[in-house]
């Protein structure tokens, strides 16, 4: 009798994990035709360019990250050490770290990258990952 109900959550549990890959698929398959929309540049001002690129990039930021693993990972830091400064100091220096190359190449670099090249081989990435998922999942 245990054996049998061990037997079924097994079952159980294979189907949810095929469930979650086929999702998966989907997912990546989406992203894979998002990607060929190419991203409109409206001449209109927003609400935020208004404000600045300053404001503009902390709202946006601000939304963007609420909820998002780096967010999760410094409120365990934060539980985990007394320390309060010093788990803000390493966050932000950390974030930093992390963004202030990718904005420095970013304005270095994005007149000159070819976009559409860039988009066809994101497609063929995430359709790569989805196929792959199929298949080996």
């Amino acid at each position: 009798r245990g054996d049998r109900r061990a037997r079924q959550a097994r079952r159980a549990g294979d189907g949810m994990i095929e469930g979650l890959a086929r999702l998966l698929d989907l997912t990546q398959a989406g992203m894979a035709a998002w990607i060929l929309v190419p991203d409109k540049m409206d001449d209109e001002e927003s609400s935020l360019d208004k404000y600045g690129p300053f404001m503009a990039t902390f709202v946006l930021f601000f939304i963007a990250e609420i909820g998002d693993k780096t967010q999760i990972a410094t409120v365990l830091l934060a539980a985990k050490y007394d320390s309060l400064i010093q788990v803000i100091t390493g966050t932000t220096l950390g974030m930093m770290l992390a963004n202030v190359p990718v904005v420095l190449l970013g304005k270095l670099g994005a007149d000159k990258l070819p976009l559409k090249g860039i988009r066809i081989a994101c497609t063929i990435l995430f359709a790569g990952l989805g196929i792959s998922t199929l298949i080996f999942a």
